[in-house]
């Protein structure tokens, strides 16, 4: 039986990110120690077939760090981009959930149901165009979160749960796709 493997990477570090912003849609770039998580991961990331990438800078510059150390040249996808916050893009955590009672409360910002169908499409896409092969892609913390919610049908991640800038969650396909590897940590640092 052929089995396909998705792997999963969130882009490196932001200023953002340091600071407990919304990112969603807005181009914010990686900072020196994103680039620098991303090296690290891309050293011991092994080997895949397929790179794929969110169109938003701070993936696409990770991307290009991973396609250098697999040699294998990043294709965009629309499909890969961040989940939209609308408005709250730029509000700190903080601020936000003083402000609104949900993520999906905030005008503008992508319901839950459109995220679901797009990790389900990923999913499919993976399965149907990239049968047997190992396709690497480069996206963002809500839209993994949302394809390890729909495999494990919410077990994943625990609430609460950070994933990490430059964590590497891998998903097989058989007969069904399955959690392969799941670790919140970035990829690379000793444990």
């Amino acid at each position: 039986m052929t089995e396909t493997v998705l792997g999963m990477f969130r882009h490196g570090q932001t200023d953002w990110n340091i600071n407990m912003r919304l990112q969603g849609t807005a181009d914010i770039p990686l900072n020196q120690s994103g680039i620098e998580q991303v090296e690290l991961a891309a050293s011991v990331i092994g080997k895949w077939d397929v790179l794929l990438t969110s169109p938003l800078g701070r993936a696409r510059q990770s991307a290009e760090i991973l396609s250098r150390a697999i040699g294998v040249e990043a294709e965009i996808s629309e499909r890969l981009l961040e989940r939209s916050f609308g408005i709250g893009e730029g509000m700190t955590y903080e601020q936000w959930h003083q402000r609104y009672s949900k993520l999906e409360s905030i005008p503008g910002a992508e319901s839950e149901l459109s995220v679901f169908s797009r990790s389900q499409k990923l999913l499919d896409d993976a399965r149907d165009k990239y049968p047997g092969k190992r396709v690497l892609v480069v996206t963002h913390g809500a839209l993994i979160r949302f394809v390890l919610n729909l495999v494990t049908d919410h077990k994943l991640p625990p609430k609460g749960e950070r994933l990490m800038n430059a964590s590497l969650h891998t998903f097989r396909y058989a007969t069904s796709w399955q959690v392969d590897g799941w670790e919140p940590a970035a990829l690379g640092l000793k444990k």
